[in-house]
């Protein structure tokens, strides 16, 4: 296998295909309530203000709070209670000097209403009088007409990916159904002549295929749809034939390569074929997956993945995640959430490389430690058992135990 003839730094790689990528995103419209994970077509205004009545956030009693103004449990304050606020209906009556109304968490206050006394700071005396035990100020335990959001806000902005708060939002403002990206289509082609579907029996020298169960469920997370095409053998021709259906027929394409050196070379060269400007990248100065391939073929996004179970995942983190992102319109493409945690023993690395090693995070004594996850690149079951990964800096030769690290948690769901 010929040597690459230059590794890109992964920022520099992933930004090289980005800035080449063409993206048109389709809306559909689909129910709020099926719409957590999906991603904003267009942004979302509030069509009234938020709350659109002015509301008490605790039970007690509306008052006028000058009324209230002196009040102590020594010298309490005493006020005619003149109704009850039922809840899901206007109060009824208006609050005058002297006066007070018994209402809930979340009533509508009456219009000459200023504050509200928590029930906890009163007393009832007969039917119709309540001591005021403490003062409140004006505008205390109250949300005002439009606190939350205004007429007109724009309160989701298009790009965004829907989660349980946002369907709350949604639901607030009386919206049943939202434009959102519709899903763009991935393919994911498996090579390799000891590669074999799990549901065969494998001989001796052949593998069950991992790869396209793996990254169809990291593509399904990322609010993709994974389309497989299935398993190929080391040949050319058959490559060449199924990836130029596959690339007409998707919006993007992820090719595994097979684990022989002739295979990754077999990968580029069909890439070559499916369309300009053709290969982008390949070879990433990372470990895992060196052997990284980008490519845009005729607008569309063409990424070859190493053939090892863990390094695919992880370039598949690292730059399908992004792209697919980006096809579905998002504004923060390629954010990883991250923390910082002390780091349990030594991990060695090469200067000059950046390194990515799974771990795991632990919470001990109210400190977030991480340990790493030691194991061959093959090996599936070190990210089984991992929750997070270690990014080692290229600059830097290794990280020492205690330190703190950067610990990013894309692979914990």
């Amino acid at each position: 296998m010929p040597e690459f003839l230059k590794l890109i730094p992964v920022e520099q790689a992933l930004q090289i295909l980005l800035s080449q990528l063409y993206v048109k995103v389709i809306a559909e419209r689909i129910a709020t309530i099926n719409s957590r994970g999906r991603v904003t077509a267009e942004p979302i205004c509030t069509p009234l203000p938020l709350p659109s009545f002015p509301r008490s956030t605790v039970d007690g009693y509306a008052v006028r709070a000058e009324d209230t103004f002196g009040a102590s449990e020594s010298l309490p304050v005493y006020l005619r209670v003149i109704g009850e606020i039922l809840m899901g209906s206007s109060p009824g009556f208006n609050i005058n000097p002297g006066e007070a109304g018994l209402i809930h968490t979340g009533g509508m206050l009456p219009e000459t209403c200023n504050a509200v006394v928590m029930i906890e700071y009163t007393q009832p005396v007969g039917g119709e009088v309540v001591e005021i035990l403490r003062p409140v100020a004006v505008g205390e335990n109250i949300i005002k007409v439009g606190e939350d959001i205004r007429v007109g806000e724009e309160v989701i902005p298009q790009g965004t990916r829907i989660r349980p708060a946002e369907i709350g939002g949604l639901a607030a403002m009386g919206f049943v159904e939202l434009a959102v990206a519709k899903k763009p289509i991935i393919g994911i082609i498996s090579t390799g002549d000891e590669v074999v579907p799990p549901d065969r029996k494998i001989l001796p020298g052949q593998v069950w295929d991992i790869n396209s169960y793996s990254l169809s469920a990291l593509l399904d997370q990322a609010g993709a749809f994974p389309k497989r095409y299935g398993v190929f053998p080391d040949q050319e021709s058959i490559l060449e034939a199924v990836c130029l259906s596959a690339i007409d027929e998707c919006d993007a394409l992820i090719i595994t390569a097979g684990s022989s050196a002739s295979a990754r070379d077999l990968t580029a060269g069909v890439i070559n074929k499916l369309g300009s400007p053709g290969v982008l990248v390949h070879g990433v100065n990372i470990k895992p997956g060196k052997p990284t391939i980008l490519a845009l073929c005729n607008q569309k996004v063409v990424i070859g993945l190493p053939g090892n179970p863990v390094s695919a995942l992880v370039i598949a983190n690292l730059f399908v995640i992004p792209v697919v992102e980006a096809l579905l319109g998002m504004t923060n493409v390629a954010f990883h959430p991250k923390v910082i945690a002390r780091l349990l023993i030594n991990i060695p690395s090469l200067a000059g490389r950046e390194d990515w090693v799974p771990a795991k995070l632990i919470s001990s004594l109210g400190e977030m430690q991480v340990d790493p996850i030691f194991s061959k690149s093959n090996l599936i079951f070190s990210l089984v058992r991992a929750n997070c990964m270690i990014r080692v800096p290229a600059d830097a030769t290794g990280l020492s135990a205690g330190e703190l690290v950067e610990v990013h948690l894309f692979m914990l769901e």
